[in-house]
């Protein structure tokens, strides 16, 4: 018999909005020094995780290596960042540009999804509309008559419950912030219905779970004097979602 899960088996991860540049090209890169340009206006941060990544085939020798890395400083009105292989480390530098990408571009963007800690519930619906293709004509008969449907396209909503805490650096933070945020490419959410952990890591393989790219569309925050403060953030999908309900 099947065990029927509660809610302490679930989780909300998040990839903060802003934090997927994919339209890097290789004049992009230093020749000399640390400084990349990713873009303007987005929403990395200083210590965020990061993959950088070269299209197959690109030549690379003497520039910063593909690899995981951090963000050391990012200016959101020039779009430079600089990045270290460690949190606050010292900055990657280049002797020599990229080159070989053709067509294609290298990408910048947040590594993995992390836990939101101070989260009270979430939900998400999806649905899916119907086009009435009714006709009008048919031979009557002794009983009415159905509408006749075909389905049309995907929708779907959700929100999440975050309490707020001094932490302005915490993802819950970052998750309001980022309602404001123009450029939302790269906002994830994975909500977590069975979530194992193996030495305190997430095991995907053992878990189950749903993981939407989201624009985040509002934030409403709650005061009172008898509970703790939390905000209620709404999201919707920005484009399909996985379903990964297998345990194997």
């Amino acid at each position: 018999m099947a065990t029927v899960l509660s809610g302490t088996s679930g989780a909300l991860y998040y990839k903060p909005a802003g934090t997927s540049s994919t339209q890097i090209s290789a004049t992009d890169f230093p020749a000399t020094g640390s400084d990349i340009q990713v873009g303007s206006d987005l929403g990395f941060k200083v210590n965020d995780p990061v993959t950088l990544a070269y299209p197959v085939g690109a030549t690379t020798t003497g520039a910063i290596a593909a690899g995981d890395y951090y963000v050391l400083t990012y200016s959101a009105s020039t779009g430079v960042m600089t990045v270290s292989a460690t949190a606050g480390g010292s900055a990657e530098t280049a002797t020599a540009q990229p080159s070989g990408f053709g067509a294609n571009y290298a990408s910048i963007q947040y590594t993995a999804a992390a836990v939101v800690g101070s989260v009270r519930d979430w939900s998400f619906e999806i649905t899916r509309s119907e086009i009435d293709v009714t006709t009008i004509g048919q031979t009557l008969g002794v009983t009415v008559p159905f509408r006749e449907y075909i389905t049309g396209f995907a929708d779907g909503t959700g929100s999440a419950t975050v309490y707020t805490t001094d932490d302005d650096t915490a993802l819950s933070s970052r998750l309001i912030e980022d309602v404001l945020l123009r450029q939302q490419t790269g906002a994830t959410m994975k909500l977590y219905i069975d979530r194992v952990l193996v030495s305190g890591t997430v095991n995907d393989t053992q878990s189950r779970s749903i993981e939407v790219p989201v624009v985040l569309t509002s934030a409403s925050l709650n005061v009172n004097p008898d509970d703790g403060q939390s905000v209620s953030i709404n999201f919707r999908p920005s484009s399909a979602p996985t379903f990964d309900f297998s345990k194997s």
